[in-house]
């Protein structure tokens, strides 16, 4: 299979309906048919609320999926079905995936500036067996090191790797992204990944201000809002 034929796919990436972006529905379509973006994944914070604007939209783009706080840090869901709140233990958490046929990922696991965010290496030991794919590279993670080590991880214990902007703000999309075989559901998903390419590169620190914006904004019309 030659370059032509594989897919660019962004498998990390927020819309308006997580707590830190502002993203709009119609940017996202935009943006990925700028830079040739066959199918992005949208993982919102907690909710698989900004998923169905974006589908009505570009129906074949999205990928259902949901960005997850558990006790001990996140996961990713890819082709999920059904929302997953937040706060539950870890290891239900993952059952929960598992019994609706996710593809279970975990992003950004060994980001040192992400406390509380990133699951760690502690707590990713006692589920490495039980997920599917490690993100070795995040775009916005500001340490190098901390993406090597998740692909360190993902070696020794012959894990798919994936890899994804983490996008907040439209601009970001498509600065990491996976080089993958067509595919249409979970299974034919897993497969692909086994034959995927990484390209990107990190961000740089800067993007950081998207999101801090986005929660000084989100705050400020909630305030608003309450004075009204």
């Amino acid at each position: 299979m030659t370059i032509t034929d594989l897919w660019r796919v962004e498998l990390h990436c927020h819309t308006r309906a997580s707590f830190d972006s502002l993203t709009k529905p119609e940017d996202i379509v935009r943006v990925c048919r700028e830079k040739g973006i066959d199918r992005i994944a949208i993982t919102d914070h907690n909710t698989m609320a900004g998923i169905a604007a974006v589908q009505a939209l570009a129906p074949d783009l999205v990928i259902s999926a949901e960005e997850i706080k558990t006790e001990e840090g996140e996961l990713i869901g890819w082709f999920m079905s059904e929302e997953i709140p937040r706060g539950l233990p870890l290891q239900e958490t993952i059952a929960r995936l598992r019994a609706q046929g996710a593809v279970i990922g975990v992003p950004h696991p060994l980001d040192s500036l992400r406390m509380g965010s990133a699951l760690g290496a502690e707590s990713l030991m006692t589920v490495i067996e039980q997920v599917d794919a490690l993100e070795v590279l995040n775009a916005r993670c500001l340490r190098q090191s901390d993406n090597d080590g998740a692909r360190q991880i993902a070696r020794a214990y012959d894990k798919l790797m994936t890899a994804g902007s983490d996008a907040h703000a439209a601009r970001e999309i498509g600065t990491a992204v996976m080089l993958m075989p067509p595919f249409h559901d979970a299974a034919s998903f897993r497969r692909s990944l086994t034959n995927a390419r990484i390209e990107g590169h990190r961000s740089g620190p800067h993007v950081k201000l998207y999101s801090t914006g986005a929660k000084i904004i989100k705050k400020m019309r909630r305030i608003a809002a309450a004075e009204h």
